[in-house]
């Protein structure tokens, strides 16, 4: 959604992405999980093995929590940066998948959510090579559908195809536009 958004002209700031720049070689945050949770997290080349890693903290919610403490800091620093570098006037788009895990609801003129049956979640994320054990102990650490849609000012079914969701970014993108012209 985010990146049909980013087409239509959206600055966007993917949650996601700034987890994996935190962590990159070189940074604090690789050295800090490192320390956390030893060499066995790192591949040969120094990065971070992420499927070593996620087994460890969806396995062990000390974990996670510990993991969280050292990069959820990192995210909110970087996110802060850019969301005061945009030019005035410009859509922003906050592309955070765990928004209601993280506390993050407020503060937003928009809440967007993106649902799709369990079923076919978890169809996706074996498709992607997670295997279905992994992929049920991760989606257990996350929000209820019901907690996500009580957040949503607007809900997007993503159960069709890509056309299909990108039919309602479409329309999403053509109502924020009025909204905005009405607004000035």
């Amino acid at each position: 959604m985010s990146s049909r958004l980013a087409e239509h002209g959206a600055i966007v700031i993917d949650a996601d992405k700034l987890a994996r720049d935190v962590v990159a070689p070189g940074t604090k945050g690789l050295a800090a999980v490192a320390e956390a949770f030893g060499p066995g997290v790192l591949r040969p080349d120094g990065s971070l093995d992420r499927e070593k890693l996620g087994t460890i903290v969806f396995a062990d919610p000390a974990a996670r929590s510990r993991l969280e403490s050292i990069t959820h800091p990192l995210i909110r620093e970087e996110t802060a940066r850019r969301f005061s570098a945009p030019p005035p006037g410009s859509v922003v788009v906050h592309d955070v998948p765990l928004l209601v895990e993280a506390g993050l609801t407020g503060g937003y003129d928009i809440v967007v959510v993106v649902e799709a049956p369990r079923e076919l979640r978890l169809d996706r994320l074996e498709g992607r090579g997670l295997p279905r054990d992994q992929a049920e102990a991760r989606m257990a650490t996350q929000a209820s559908d019901a907690d996500r849609r009580a957040v949503a000012d607007v809900l997007l079914d993503n159960s069709g195809t890509l056309a299909d969701l990108h039919a309602q970014v479409d329309a999403l993108w053509l109502d924020l536009a009025a909204r905005r012209g009405a607004a000035r």
